[in-house]
């Protein structure tokens, strides 16, 4: 396994980290198709043994079992000092914000409620899992220093923004002395690079690392066109992102397809290996043992310029979709029923 610095920090991660979205008690989330926590723990101690010291959960997840899942794998397995954790938090509640709890106060319950079930006094890396609207940035710049003084985190990330977004934060905590953001976990995959307009570059100039989600999207990168699973069939979130879209992409998962079967590699290796040419370290979702196993291998596998121009030949512009479809003042004020 390779191991590179992620972004401006001092932490040191593998070029695959494992997403744990998938592993956590189903019917307590988003999910019917996750993992229970024996299975998740199978494929936890294989990662480990391949090298992934980089893991990546949230609070949302399962309502906070698959943190603990984590939590309990990683203190099973591994030595604390030995592995990154990353974890996010959802923005202010309504409940919260009718209640007056302001966004410094709502970070410091949730890094507590995580840090619980994570069995754990610190996270790496903590994670504002999308743009909050109804809060004042100034709050949520101030909690996260509040945090990281603490020793709760040693530093901070954020997902689901615009380049603009991160640009804005990154320029107040500056100003104020605050932690920047290091790292930026967006949706990003050879089905979907709107990331590339503007983000990406944004991001090389500022050495922020990019550690995308959905990097296989939703295992459609790792199957033949007409293959199912059971997250393909019953992950709805998902396959609402790609279904204005499934033409398009069929095309390039087919060259996926294509380029996989000539190198003798799985089209997990060949999808893993265009976006780490372009990222510091994707977020892999894995439910069986073989899907971690893929994703290790990538890291090894090079592409050339000329197959990774056959790849992206015919992508074209995609609308934006899931969570960054929402990230606007009117979305949030309408679900908050303003």
């Amino acid at each position: 396994m390779e191991y590179t610095k992620l972004g401006n920090s001092d932490l040191k991660v593998s070029r695959i980290c494992m997403g744990c979205m998938g592993f956590g008690e189903a019917g307590k989330g988003q999910h019917s198709w996750t993992l229970d926590e024996e299975g998740s723990r199978e494929i936890i101690k294989r990662g480990l043994e391949l090298g992934v010291n980089f893991y990546d959960t949230a609070i949302a997840y399962q309502g906070g079992t698959s943190e603990q899942y984590l939590g309990r794998a990683l203190k099973d397995f591994a030595k604390r000092e030995d592995v990154v954790v990353a974890t996010k938090f959802l923005p202010r509640s309504q409940e919260e914000i009718e209640a007056g709890v302001t966004g410094q106060r709502h970070i410091t319950d949730m890094i507590d409620k995580s840090l619980a079930n994570l069995g754990m006094d610190y996270v790496d890396l903590y994670i504002c899992h999308m743009w909050d609207y109804q809060t004042p940035l100034y709050e949520i710049m101030e909690g996260l220093n509040d945090v990281v003084k603490a020793g709760k985190a040693r530093y901070i990330g954020i997902s689901n923004c615009f380049a603009w977004q991160l640009a804005k934060a990154n320029a107040l905590a500056e100003k104020e002395g605050f932690p920047k953001f290091v790292s930026v976990q967006g949706h990003y995959n050879l089905l979907f690079r709107e990331e590339e307009r503007e983000m990406a570059p944004y991001c090389r100039e500022e050495n922020i690392a990019l550690t995308p989600y959905s990097a296989l999207a939703g295992g459609r990168l790792s199957k033949q066109p007409g293959e199912t699973s059971k997250r393909l069939a019953e992950d709805s979130f998902a396959k609402s992102k790609y279904q204005d879209s499934e033409e398009q992409d069929r095309q390039v998962i087919e060259r996926v397809a294509e380029l996989s079967k000539e190198r003798g590699v799985s089209m997990t290796e060949i999808s893993l290996a265009w976006l780490l040419k372009k990222t510091t370290s994707p977020v892999v979702g894995a439910t069986k043992l073989r899907h971690i196993e893929g994703a290790v291998k990538a890291a090894d596998l090079m592409l050339s310029d000329s197959e990774t121009a056959y790849l992206e030949e015919l992508y074209a512009p995609h609308k934006l979709v899931g969570v960054m479809a929402q990230n606007t003042a009117a979305v949030t004020q309408r679900k908050a029923g303003n």
